[in-house]
């Protein structure tokens, strides 16, 4: 059957009906239709995988690798606002059409070969490389390593940023028996490294009987940061007063290590000088790490959802100099490990708010709550939305920071991060569509109209009207400048979420536009 002219959205719908099971681990199916497109590859090929930091550092090795001039594909999920986001080159996601054409290529090239979403999209985005001629593509593992497919593509190299446990019901209960699957990244004569200094037994065991050579942290390379700066130094060199990447967190400079690491034994140790690293770490941001807004209340969102990025919040919370009330707002997968998870934010946090996600395997708010009453003794309330949630934060008289420990999953991206952005700048009595422009200017500062436009699509919004308007009277086409047009339309109410005089102050920037 042919679906010739359906969008984006219409294939993504039906991707998940051409596979009876939404997780099927196996690279029988892919490597069979792969074979079946003749795909090229690009001369460099680098795979990610890990428990956590993948996502960080696929972006901190295309950051360094763009900047030497090379195109770059990468390859992650999930996504958090477009699916598009999973498929990139030179960080610019590819465009609808460029994945439209990909999908329609796969459905005619694997016959009765049923594929999962995320191998249609894996293979989608090789597809999409080829044609734009990548110099490099890095891939990002879904889950495991042996049986992802991603492991299909042949790699130049590997990194395995840590292990812990996550996927226990795919990839085995304990830690052993995860890092084993995720080894099955390893091949013979090339480089893996090991990102962490913990590092279980079953990686060094693969690796002899692959014969894959090893690279690990704290033994062939080495680094020590302080709060303003780092260094890092292998056996070929020592780079001293690197400054700190731009994303939050001490757990970034291990995954920054870690990169440095795979390139330099990839073949791209000419690229490690101390300014060429600054320039690209001080580049990516990806949302949901760390990441924080301030209104009236100061929100951190961080997608921990795992023990091990649950203690690495918890930390990052022990941190914060400022005297407040701290409430966490919390959403898990069914299969998540709820103990492991509450456990060492315990102490962080002084009330909890529980909802249920989005995705059909979301756990319900109430059971969420019952373990987190039993874990912390602290009291867990347990609400309808996130509505509800952030209309409660904001009820009471606290100075308080929310960390919103958000569970990825391919229905919603990261749940109800866009929706709860929406909520959290809103102010009372605005229009939806008001909102949703302010939620784009704080999610992406830098955004353009077409991705501006395309953001609003996906709510039935369109912002367009907007644009054009704004373009015809000032001559302007800038998210900033709606965004500024918008504020000083608003009322006073406005002064409630920007602070006071922010009305005034935005109407006579917006007026002096008019009169240039």
């Amino acid at each position: 059957m042919s679906h010739s002219g359906s969008s984006l959205a219409d294939w993504l719908l039906r991707l998940e009906s051409f596979s009876p099971q939404e997780i099927q681990l196996g690279l029988e199916r892919v490597l069979a239709v792969i074979e079946r497109l003749d795909l090229a590859m690009p001369d460099t090929t680098f795979h990610i995988a890990g428990t956590n930091g993948k996502g960080s550092s696929v972006a901190f090795a295309q950051a360094l690798l763009s900047a030497s001039g090379a195109v770059v594909g990468t390859y992650t999920s999930p996504h958090v606002f477009d699916f598009n986001e999973r498929i990139c080159i030179d960080a610019e996601p590819a465009t609808d059409a460029e994945i439209i054409a990909a999908f329609e290529r796969i459905d005619a090239a694997r016959g009765d070969t049923a594929l999962t979403y995320f191998e249609f999209g894996t293979i989608a985005a090789l597809i999409v490389f080829e044609a734009r001629d990548v110099d490099i593509q890095i891939l990002e593992v879904g889950m495991g390593g042996r049986l992802d497919a991603v492991n299909a593509v042949e790699p130049t190299a590997g990194l395995i940023t840590n292990i812990s446990l996550d996927h226990c019901d795919w990839l085995g209960d304990n830690v052993e028996s995860i890092a084993r699957e995720k080894a099955g990244i390893m091949r013979a004569g090339k480089c893996t490294v090991f990102a962490s200094p913990e590092m279980p037994e079953s990686i060094a065991a693969v690796a002899v009987e692959l014969g894959a050579k090893l690279v690990l942290a704290d033994r062939d390379y080495h680094w020590s940061s302080t709060d303003t700066g780092w260094s890092w130094q292998s056996a070929g060199q020592r780079l001293d007063k690197l400054q700190r990447p731009l994303m939050a967190g001490e757990f970034q400079i291990d995954n920054a290590a870690g990169v440095l690491a795979l390139l330099e034994c990839a073949g791209f140790a000419e690229l490690l000088g101390v300014e060429r690293i600054d320039r690209a770490f001080a580049k990516p941001v990806l949302p949901g790490r760390l990441q924080t807004i301030v209104t009236d209340r100061r929100w951190l969102f961080d997608v921990a959802h795992n023990p091990a990025a649950a203690e690495v919040l918890a930390t990052a919370l022990a941190g914060e100099e400022f005297d407040a009330t701290t409430v966490a707002i919390i959403g898990l997968l069914d299969d998540k490990d709820v103990e492991g998870i509450i456990s060492p934010l315990a102490e962080q946090v002084d009330y909890w708010i529980s909802v249920t996600t989005g995705s059909s395997r979301a756990m319900d708010a109430s059971e969420i709550g019952r373990q987190v009453a039993n874990i912390t003794n602290k009291a867990c309330m347990l609400a309808e939305s996130l509505q509800q949630a952030i209309e409660h934060v904001r009820g009471h008289e606290v100075s308080a920071h929310v960390t919103n420990a958000l569970v990825t999953n391919h229905e919603n991206g990261l749940m109800g991060i866009v929706e709860l952005y929406r909520l959290l700048l809103a102010s009372p009595g605005e229009k939806i569509a008001d909102i949703m422009k302010k939620t784009v200017k704080a999610v992406r500062p830098d955004t353009d109209q077409e991705q501006v436009a395309r953001e609003f699509d996906r709510y039935d919004y369109s912002m367009l009207p907007v644009v054009d308007e704004a373009d015809r009277l000032l001559g302007i086409v800038t998210v900033d400048d709606v965004i500024d047009i918008i504020r000083a339309e608003q009322t006073e109410d406005v002064q409630k979420t920007f602070g006071a005089g922010a009305r005034e102050a935005v109407y006579s920037g917006v007026m002096e536009k008019f009169r240039g």
